[in-house]
C-alpha cells in the first residue's frame, strides 16, 4: 500500500464538508496541545472545540460508541477548565508539579476502570450502532478488531492523562505520549489519515510539553531555594 492508498484513497468518497471538519478538528486539537505545553488555560476552550466536531464526526459515520467516548473526552475538558480556572492567579496560567503517591494510585485505578467502561460500551456497540434497537443485533466483543482492542486500551490511557492534566501534574505528558504514539497506525487503519498525521504532531508535542513543565518545575523549585 502506498501512500496515496494511505491518505488520499479514502477521501474520494468523503463530502468537502467532511474534510474541512476532519482537519478543522485537527487544527483545534493541535492548537490545544500547544495551549497546554505552555500551561494555558485555552488548552480546554481550544480541545472541547475540537472533541466535538469529532463527536460530530463520528455520529455521521454511524461510529456511537466511539462517538460517545468523545462525549466523555468533552466532559472532562470541561471539568479541567473549572479544575484550572481555580487554581491559576491570573485565570490563564497554572503551575505544575508532580504526583503524589496517592494520586498514582487513583490514576492506576482509574485506568483499570476507564477499560472496564470503555469495554462495556463496545459490549453495547452493536445495540448503539443499530439505533439503539436490539433488532438484529448480537451483543458482545466478537466484532472487534485489533484497532478497537488498542482503542480500549489507548481511551483508557487518554482518560487518566486527562485527569492529570486537570490536577496539573507532569505525569500527564507521559500517558500522553504513549496513547498518540499507539494512534498513529490505529488511525491510518481507521482511514483518518489526516488525524493520524495530528497524532503525529500529538506524539512530538507531548515531548515538548513534557520537557517544558519538567524544567518549568526545575525553575521554580531553584527561583524557591
Amino acid at each position: 500500500m502506498n501512500l496515496y492508498d494511505l491518505f488520499v484513497k479514502p477521501y474520494e468518497n468523503y463530502s468537502s464538508l467532511q474534510i474541512l471538519l476532519e482537519a478543522t478538528g485537527t487544527f483545534f486539537g493541535i492548537l490545544s496541545v500547544y495551549f497546554s505545553i505552555k500551561k494555558n488555560i485555552w488548552v480546554y476552550p481550544t480541545g472541547i472545540i475540537s472533541t466535538l466536531i469529532y463527536v460530530y464526526i463520528l455520529f455521521n459515520f454511524g461510529l456511537l460508541g466511539d462517538c460517545m467516548i468523545n462525549v466523555y473526552y468533552t466532559a472532562m475538558s470541561i471539568y479541567g477548565w473549572v479544575l484550572w480556572s481555580k487554581n491559576s492567579k491570573d485565570h490563564i496560567h497554572v503551575e505544575v508539579s508532580w504526583a503524589t503517591n496517592k494520586e498514582r494510585i487513583f490514576a492506576g485505578i482509574l485506568f483499570v476502570l476507564s477499560i472496564a467502561l470503555v469495554t462495556l460500551i463496545y459490549y453495547y456497540k452493536p445495540y448503539i450502532d443499530n439505533q439503539f434497537s436490539l433488532e438484529g443485533t448480537h451483543l458482545g466483543l466478537y466484532h472487534l478488531d485489533w484497532a478497537n482492542w488498542l482503542d480500549v486500551i489507548t481511551t483508557s490511557i487518554f482518560l487518566v492523562g486527562m485527569w492529570f492534566m486537570a490536577k496539573q501534574r507532569i505525569e500527564n505528558w507521559i500517558f500522553w505520549i504513549i496513547g498518540d504514539f499507539i494512534c498513529i497506525p490505529m488511525m491510518i487503519f481507521k482511514e483518518l489519515a489526516i488525524t493520524s498525521v495530528q497524532y503525529l504532531v500529538f506524539t512530538i508535542m507531548a515531548i515538548l510539553g513534557y520537557l517544558n513543565w519538567k524544567k518549568s518545575l526545575k525553575e521554580k523549585s531553584t527561583i524557591k531555594s
